[in-house]
């Protein structure tokens, strides 16, 4: 139960519904309580007429009559009691779930770029809903039968002390055996439960990839080999789960045969004692004989319960093991600012920590607002990384990074990043309309400011071209637009935003020339005022910057402006002209 701790803050901040349903619950096994006697009150009418005790058979219609509008009246009552239980801690339960899931994902949220290299995405789909999940049905149903049970015992068996206490006693020993054998299974079915919920997150993380790559494995032809291993991943779940409920399927013949026994003790023991006259009606055994079954329930739940609990808390444990995950980039400054955009590298070296690569040494470069800087460079010199650290998306290993003369870590992160406008180099779009895709980074941008934008990026000649034009529904991933058209649309949500810093990860590879001119000369216009640094292999991207680095292995080699770089010997001039030359061809 130790994982399960998490969850009380919880608890506590519904307390006054779960008291409620606490006080309710007492209420409604109450009522179920008064049915086995006005029951057994029943049987004592009989009995005592056929005892001629009561020589009147109107006297003993009329109890009966009395008995049965009671058993009837308790019931309902019992039963609406029941059903505003059940509403009280299920909906308490939905409450939890929801506050659960909102707090994995926002923690999703604050954690650093590096933990998602290092975790699958299928693992943490599983953790905010399978895991969740269970969790919920230990808050909800778990909570709601043991309050449920513990009521009804507390009740019944008070009862049953009072009436006839030999019997009782003789009537719960079995429990005892019961209470052990279900600790001994709880062990073996938390054990399981964690195998269970581990395969799971394999299973989940293999469709999640497999339906990611689906093209990939089309194109190589290998859909049985992706099957082969989907099946030995499956057969393995479905032998863990075997166990799983090979463990769980013990609960309920135990209980069976346990109540059963009680019933025999009730039977054989409250005979003799009615015989003996130490009992003296028999409705006192009808009574317990009633009660025993009611009994059968709650003891049945306990099995049940048992094993809500402990796949909760192995649930738990996986959730609480990313909640503990510190986020590496912490926002140390609450201060809002406005950002001009000057930014500085000053002798900055960076070694991505999953890897240990060593990624950028010792680069320095400065950009002013209205200024436009070019990085090239082969694939793997630094290029991306650059624009990762001035997002923030890691932090520094060594030198000084300013925004505006102020180190980047004393700017409010969430006041930096809404200044920033940034196109990645693998253009990601949401499976909504391209309208959405283009304002989300404006929410309550205008069709007109949107429409612009799509201009800018050169996109909207080709949306008008759909049938549902902007409000055309993208696939995954936005596999609905070729990869021009996906990084023109991304482009278009840079621009939208209107942020002091515009970042283009290589973000024009996949259109052609004209194009690319449009939408330099378009972004010419647009960041008059901004700064704004473009990532490319292509020189055409690069000549018209105020400034241009060339990066390789993490160096800078050169730097200039075009008309400088290509009158000097170096990386800059071979690739001008050997792009040049194929451009000719």
């Amino acid at each position: 139960m130790k994982e399960l701790q998490y969850i009380n803050r919880y608890f506590h901040k519904y307390r006054g519904r779960l008291l409620l349903g606490l006080f309710i619950t007492i209420i409604a096994r109450i009522f179920a309580l008064l049915v086995p006697k006005f029951i057994g009150d029943s049987v004592d009418v009989v009995e005592r007429y056929i005892n001629n005790e009561i020589t009147d058979i109107a006297i003993v219609k009329a109890e009966l009559l009395n008995d049965i509008l009671f058993i009837l009246g308790t019931t309902l009552l019992a039963a609406f009691f029941t059903f505003l239980m059940r509403q009280t801690f299920i909906v308490v339960s939905r409450h939890i779930e929801f506050d659960l899931k909102n707090e994995v994902f926002k923690h999703y949220e604050r954690l650093s770029l590096s933990f998602y290299k290092e975790n699958r995405t299928g693992d943490l789909m599983n953790r905010i809903s399978e895991d969740v999940s269970k969790v919920r049905m230990y808050v909800g149903p778990a909570v709601m039968y043991s309050v449920t049970t513990i009521t009804l015992f507390i009740v019944v068996i008070s009862y049953m002390f009072y009436k006839a206490p030999i019997l009782t006693l003789y009537t719960i020993a079995p429990l005892p055996i019961l209470s052990f054998a279900i600790y001994k299974l709880s062990v073996a079915i938390h054990k399981r439960s964690t195998i269970v919920q581990q395969y799971l997150s394999k299973l989940t993380s293999f469709s999640q990839e497999s339906f990611s790559g689906i093209g990939v494995i089309k194109a190589y032809g290998i859909e049985p080999r992706v099957n082969d291993d989907f099946v030995e991943l499956a057969n393995g779940s479905k032998d863990k789960n075997i166990d799983l409920a090979k463990v769980q399927a013990l609960f309920f013949p135990l209980m069976v045969l346990l109540i059963g026994l009680s019933n025999i003790m009730v039977i054989y023991i409250g005979g003799n004692q009615f015989i003996n006259g130490k009992i003296e009606n028999l409705g006192t055994i009808i009574e317990f004989l009633i009660y025993v079954n009611m009994l059968t329930w709650p003891v049945a739940v306990v099995g049940w319960v048992t094993s809500m609990v402990q796949q909760a808390e192995a649930s738990q444990k996986r959730i609480n093991e990313f909640l503990k995950v510190v986020p590496k980039i912490k926002n140390t400054n609450e201060e809002r600012i406005t950002i001009d955009g000057t930014i500085q590298f000053n002798n900055i070296s960076f070694t991505y920590p999953d890897t240990n690569i060593t990624a950028l040494k010792n680069v320095s470069f400065e950009i002013h607002p209205g200024e436009t800087l070019s990085i090239i460079g082969n694939t793997g010199s630094g290029k991306s990384t650059i624009l990762e650290l001035i997002g923030r998306l890691y932090d520094i290993d060594h030198g000084t990074l300013l925004i505006d003369n102020r180190p980047i870590r004393d700017i409010n992160l969430n006041n930096l990043r809404s200044s920033i406008g940034y196109v990645p180099q693998d253009a990601f779009l949401f499976s909504d309309s391209i309208r959405n895709n283009i304002k989300f980074g404006k929410e309550d941008a205008t069709e007109k400011e949107i429409i612009n934008a799509a201009k800018d990026a050169d996109v909207h000649d080709n949306i008008i071209k759909f049938s549902k034009r902007y409000d055309t529904v993208l696939g995954e991933r936005g596999i609905t637009l070729s990869g021009g058209q996906k990084q023109r649309v991304s482009i278009a949500r840079a621009i939208i935003k209107d942020p002091q810093i515009l970042l283009f990860d290589d973000c024009l590879s996949a259109v052609d020339t004209e194009t690319e001119e449009k939408i330099l000369s378009n972004l010419k216009k647009i960041s008059q005022r901004k700064t704004t640094i473009i990532v490319s292999h292509r020189v055409s991207t690069a000549k018209n910057s105020d400034k241009i680095i060339v990066l390789e292995e993490g160096e800078i080699i050169q730097q200039g402006t075009h008309n400088e770089l290509v009158n000097i010997e170096g990386y800059y001039k071979e690739l001008y002209a050997k792009q040049l030359h194929e451009k000719e061809k």
